[in-house]
């Protein structure tokens, strides 16, 4: 014990962190769930395969096996969410953890304390994990860079947002199986979309092809580079043309937070919305997706939205307790 300035105490001994500086890089990879890109495709299938065994404590229907009981996640929040949020939120309490919900709004952050500072502090009340969702991208790896526990990326800037592509890879595997060959097409902001990013890196890795489809205004130059895996990119600009060719397709909305409302086209729904006739275009029982939050109207018609039978964007939102699930457990309890 140290004495306090006084003479009248002692403070405790200082607490000793399990700081970053002490572990090795591929272990503290091994923890964090940050990116699509460059993951491994044994572990996305592995990931996969858990957030499948998983679903039915997810939804509910089976007794949740209790992984995480006596650890506690914060969820920093500092965008806008729902869906994300509250299903890292089910998730973590599915699982038996204790969770801490903080926005921007309700922290120092609104006083000006760094995203770091805000998470180094945290980290500090002996949180177990860590889940970031920020503007800025590079956010959740420069959070993991600077604290000893595991940062799960809910979302970066324009980055990626990697549970969200797990939790859409899931629901196309339910309804496709095998991915190996397959088309889908994600259709709208391809330049504001860390979805998009995302997605593609999984799809392609599983070995789908993807086709990106929006104006060239939203679609950026050398999107198609980025395939790595066994399938492949292309882009084009007609969205009417491959709608017979295709095994999925995934509508994103117009990011207008992200300025991309400027320059486009108020007939943007009659080139690139998924409306009733289009929708009669594609082939029987093909899966639409739609990360949300939907814009009506838009991108996509009410009656395609709701569609009892070819919609999963409901499906997603379940998906989505499941595959954040399995990213806790391979975060904290692996």
């Amino acid at each position: 014990m140290r004495p306090l300035p006084d003479g009248g105490g002692r403070y405790p001994a200082p607490v000793q962190l399990t700081n970053r500086r002490n572990t090795s890089a591929a272990a503290r990879a091994a923890r964090d769930f940050l990116a699509i890109e460059g993951l491994p495709v044994s572990e996305l299938r592995a990931l996969l395969d858990s957030a499948e065994r998983l679903l039915p404590a997810a939804m509910g229907d089976a007794q949740p096996e209790r992984h995480l009981q006596g650890k506690v996640v914060a969820n920093l929040f500092f965008e806008d969410s729902t869906r994300t949020r509250v299903s890292f939120e089910i998730a973590a309490k599915r699982l038996g953890a204790e969770v801490v919900n903080l926005g921007a709004s309700g922290s120092s952050a609104s006083k000006g304390e760094s995203l770091v500072d805000t998470a180094r502090n945290i980290e500090a009340m002996g949180v177990d994990a860590i889940v970031v969702r920020t503007s800025i991208s590079g956010g959740a790896l420069l959070v993991s860079q600077h604290v000893g526990c595991p940062v799960i990326n809910a979302g970066d800037g324009r980055h990626e947002h990697p549970t969200q592509a797990l939790l859409d890879m899931l629901s196309l595997r339910l309804r496709l199986g095998d991915l190996a060959g397959k088309r889908l097409a994600i259709v709208g902001d391809i330049a504001n979309s860390r979805v998009a990013r995302s997605a593609a890196h999984a799809a392609v890795a599983l070995g789908a092809e993807v086709i990106i489809v929006g104006p060239p205004s939203l679609v950026p130059a050398g999107f198609d580079s980025i395939a790595k895996g066994s399938g492949k990119i292309t882009i084009t600009h007609d969205l009417d043309s491959i709608l017979g060719h295709i095994d999925a397709i995934m509508m994103l909305r117009i990011q207008t937070e992200r300025a991309a409302g400027n320059g486009i086209a108020p007939d943007y729904r009659r080139a690139y919305g998924l409306t009733v006739e289009r929708r009669a275009k594609l082939r029987p029982r093909t899966p639409i997706l739609h990360p949300g939050p939907v814009n009506r109207g838009v991108e996509i018609d009410d009656a395609v939205a709701d569609d009892a039978v070819d919609s999963v964007i409901l499906a997603q939102v379940s998906c989505g307790v499941a595959a954040r699930m399995a990213v806790l457990v391979r975060a904290i309890a692996s």
